[in-house]
């Protein structure tokens, strides 16, 4: 293990520290009126006890995993992880207020007069900042814990009609389901849960069904209980899929080179087992009545640190007389930085955003962090006539949860332009 990572645990720990104390402290004076004191000794007990449990997991996952992902129980980690979320977000809401509280009381008695100040009102407006940070602190507890238990199996279905000029005659009204980022590691085999995700996808009868990479965490392994559940989707014009950044296995420690490339193979052959087909940089032509259109799919292309398998060129080999397009790209910023520039693609489908598993969609407001990491980060796009849709993901990966941004299905309806 490197000098560098024992300095910046022992950094972070005395920073989660401080906002622990911070946090104690804000809490002793919202519990100030509370008149038996027995009560504010066993709650002052049970936060330092859950604080000192949940820094002790993480401890030890450190020094068991020497700061990589390896083959542990998926669901110890994402819980532990899930916890400390649950804990830590409401204590820094709360300890934002505190310092708002803090600092506007400071510049409060420091540009007013003896004469002019009001203990009553410095009061008054203290008890009510401290009282708004615990209520946002309360919502975003109960929001992940909701998250967690409800939001990461909550299916949404996006229903998207897309016109095209060039679209073949016999394909409107052609059906595609997309599914992006299934990291089936991340279930714990929660079967039942899942399985009602995929009748959702089998209730929406599509022509065709295409995933746009993630199938794993980290281990091919992963995938192995899956393959009868995924095998069980159809679709009258095939399932293709192409490789996310994860699928690589590049964020896990490896004892050689063989040993790496085996579980890449190992994965590429369960996705032929689920009866997908996969697009290696490759293309296909789909047929109905004597006309076509084609499926094309890179291997993972994405902007540093991002690894960049894929070759656009080679995946749109001999499609120049093609009179319809469309191509799988995992990462979406692959959309701007060749596709639209590099080819005449009609329609990309990424993923690889996840919506960052936390944001807001009400009506019109969309919002979620990761939107500043990726401008085109879920939903429908248009760079002139070519279109990028970018999918919200059907699973999670890290946090064990869903909120704000719900897992997703996307049924894609092609029409024509009129």
């Amino acid at each position: 293990m490197r000098g560098f990572s024992f300095l910046g645990i022992a950094i972070l720990l005395g920073v989660l520290i401080l906002i622990d104390l911070y946090t104690f402290k804000g809490l002793k004076e919202l519990l100030r009126n509370i008149s038996y004191q027995n009560s504010k000794k066993y709650l002052s007990l049970a936060y330092w006890i859950i604080n000192f449990g949940i820094y002790s997991v993480w401890i030890y996952l450190f020094f068991k995993t020497k700061g990589h992902i390896v083959e542990i129980s998926y669901k110890f980690v994402y819980t532990a992880f899930g916890i400390f979320l649950m804990f830590f977000l409401p204590k820094l809401i709360f300890t934002i207020s505190l310092v708002i509280n803090d600092v506007s009381g400071f510049l409060i008695g420091l540009f007013k007069s003896k004469s002019e100040a009001s203990p009553g009102e410095l009061i008054n407006r203290g008890t009510f900042i401290t009282y708004i940070g615990a209520i946002l602190s309360s919502i975003s507890f109960f929001a992940l814990g909701w998250g967690m238990l409800i939001g990461r199996y909550n299916y949404k279905v996006h229903h998207k009609k897309m016109a095209f000029d060039n679209l073949p005659p016999e394909f409107e009204g052609f059906k595609i389901v997309q599914l992006s980022d299934l990291h089936v590691g991340s279930f714990f085999e929660e079967f039942d849960k899942v399985e009602a995700g995929l009748q959702i996808v089998k209730d929406l009868k599509p022509d065709m069904i295409l995933f746009t990479g993630d199938m794993v965490n980290n281990y091919s392994k992963e995938a192995e209980p899956w393959i009868d559940k995924l095998k069980s989707l159809n679709a009258p014009y095939g399932k293709y899929s192409i490789l996310g950044n994860h699928d690589y296995g590049d964020y896990s420690r490896w004892p050689s080179k063989e040993a790496k490339a085996e579980n890449l193979q190992r994965l590429k052959d369960i996705e032929k087992e689920m009866g997908f087909d996969l697009l290696l940089n490759e293309n296909r032509r789909i047929e109905k009545n004597g006309q076509s259109f084609v499926i094309a799919g890179v291997e993972n292309w994405g902007l540093p640190p991002f690894p960049q398998h894929g070759d656009l060129n080679k995946a749109l080999e001999g499609t120049d007389n093609a009179e319809f397009q469309i191509l799988m790209s995992h990462d979406p910023s692959h959309f701007d930085a060749q596709v639209t520039s590099e080819s005449d693609v009609d329609l990309t489908l990424s993923g690889h955003t996840h919506g960052m598993q936390f944001g807001v969609e009400l009506g019109n407001i969309k919002w979620s962090p990761v939107k500043y990491k990726y401008p085109k980060w879920a939903g429908l796009y248009d760079n002139g006539k070519q279109k990028l849709y970018v999918n919200r993901g059907f699973g999670y990966i890290g946090f064990p949860g869903r909120v704000g941004i719900m897992p997703e299905i996307t049924l894609i309806e092609l029409v024509a332009n009129v």
